[in-house]
């Protein structure tokens, strides 16, 4: 059943290396990736096409809707890791419409007893926004915006941890992006959010 994939893989391994016969040499040796991706584990977001690089150039973190929670040590670690060792200088919050994490918590039917309370600080989001959300008209384009404010609230988040913190205390040249993907055109938006140690509140 995974013939497929290992005959793809030796295409693509083909690829790469009549591009660049040393890449694998090199990449073997170290990566010393710019960018760490926080994104969704969607498999429609594949995190170094959108953003044309190569293995070694994003480091990856991926779980569902993208959310970024401080008892997550898994998302930590690989932040830890990224910025402490890595040193890498950009953090990507990148979340996508039609995002089935956030229609689940748009919609408050129960899904399943862990992804129902994994996308509960969506939820809990949703209604923080009640006034906001009252004065859009269609479900789409609500749908669209919890999308969007989603990745807003897992920047700042993100802006709260103990990696982060430490790093801008240090003076470490680190800024933490929201972007977001549309499935449908494969375009990158820009939400306009970036935090650096100059314009977030440090502990």
């Amino acid at each position: 059943m995974l013939e497929q994939l290992f005959q793809n893989n030796k295409r693509w391994a083909r690829e790469i290396t009549s591009r660049d016969p040393e890449f694998f040499n090199k990449l073997a040796k170290q990566q010393t990736p710019e960018y760490l991706w926080i994104g969704c584990a969607d498999s429609r977001v594949p995190a170094n096409e959108i953003v044309g690089l190569y293995p070694g150039e994003l480091f990856v973190h991926r779980n569902v809707a993208n959310i970024v929670l401080h008892m997550d040590i898994n998302c930590l670690a690989v932040v830890q890791f990224a910025v402490e060792i890595l040193k890498v200088k950009h953090i990507i919050v990148c979340g996508h419409y039609g995002c089935g994490g956030v229609r689940a918590a748009l919609e408050g039917k129960p899904v399943s007893p862990l992804i129902d309370h994994w996308i509960s600080p969506i939820y809990e989001l949703y209604l923080s926004h009640h006034d906001e959300f009252d004065r859009l008209e269609s479900p789409q384009a609500k749908f669209d915006r919890l999308c969007e404010l989603n990745v807003i609230e897992q920047v700042h988040n993100l802006a709260q941890t103990y990696p982060i913190q430490k790093a801008w205390q240090n003076d470490q040249p680190l800024a933490i992006h929201g972007l977001i993907y549309r499935l449908d055109d494969g375009i990158l938006k820009n939400l306009n959010v970036t935090l650096t140690r100059h314009n977030a509140t440090t502990g």
